[in-house]
């Protein structure tokens, strides 16, 4: 027998299951509401939601949000927030007033500038901004002032420096980096003294900071990944033997002579790797 054929389009039915969700959630005082993939463009499309206190996590993940209310801030109690693979190309200012948000991921959106003040969060922890169009011109001045942050996710987006107030994140464990244009780290980075994972594969990287060597990285717990960089022939020959190897190396007194000499002629620019083609970046869509 065959299966009755609805006439609802897809996007309707998910509509219509957005709603469902909503007025559960309203019914029960659901605290985590999940709306994942339901085809939603716009917060109108969710009646009362930013009215709902009693929520503490939301994930809309896998929509076509382009923006997100300022009222998103009303939301008092909210821990988590999943806003990833959406198109959103702004977030207000408000986000970052939120008072027991933990949790932010706007990874895989249209971010090329974050709202001046963004760095006010008073406990956020992990914060995932991977595969945007971010660069360091795009991070507001206080960005590196959220001391509560262990998680830092910056990968796949368009960073060429990062500016030394980096060291301000004295509880960061997870620093994130891989897929960009970075062309060196700063020296303040060996100050952050409780990272446990540093992912700086495929950038245009030649040499480490020395201070690199004061992170106490080599130990079973700690990751660090540095492939696809353009090392200089010392640091590229220790890699193959070994992480431990690379750390113990950039120690040296030989290896602090060819950094200070790479230093100084990296500021000529004679010689600057190219950049990666990111054209194809979903990021870059425009719908």
């Amino acid at each position: 027998m065959n299966q009755p054929v609805s006439c609802l389009p897809v996007t309707a039915n998910k509509m219509s299951k957005a709603k469902k969700v909503l007025d559960e959630a309203r019914e029960s005082k659901n605290r985590e509401i999940d709306l994942v993939d339901r085809g939603i463009s716009t917060f109108d499309e969710l009646p009362g939601l930013l009215s709902f206190v009693f929520v503490t996590r939301i994930t809309l993940s896998h929509n076509k949000l382009k923006s997100v209310p300022p009222g998103i801030a009303n939301l008092i109690n909210l821990e988590i927030l999943n806003l990833s693979n959406n198109h959103i190309d702004d977030l207000p200012l408000s986000l970052s007033s939120m008072p027991k948000l933990r949790i932010l991921n706007c990874s895989i959106n249209r971010l090329d500038t974050l709202p001046r003040g963004f760095g006010a969060f008073p406990v956020l922890e992990v914060l995932d901004l991977s595969y945007n169009n971010l660069n360091e011109k795009a991070l507001p001045g206080n960005f590196f002032m959220m001391d509560s942050l262990r998680a830092l996710y910056l990968g796949d987006n368009e960073f060429e420096y990062l500016p030394p107030e980096i060291k301000n994140l004295k509880n960061l464990q997870i620093l994130g980096l891989r897929d960009n244009d970075l062309l060196e780290l700063p020296r303040e980075i060996g100050e952050l003294t409780r990272i446990r994972e540093l992912h700086i594969q495929n950038n245009r990287l030649a040499v480490l900071p020395p201070e690199v060597a004061n992170l106490d990285m080599p130990g079973p717990k700690s990751v660090l990944k540095m492939e696809e960089n353009p090392w200089v022939t010392p640091i590229a020959e220790q890699y193959l033997v070994g992480i431990s190897h690379v750390l113990e190396y950039i120690k040296t007194e030989a290896y602090r002579i060819l950094y200070n000499r790479h230093a100084s002629n990296s500021k000529s620019a004679g010689n600057v790797p190219p950049k990666s083609d990111k054209s194809k970046k979903a990021s870059r869509a425009r719908s």
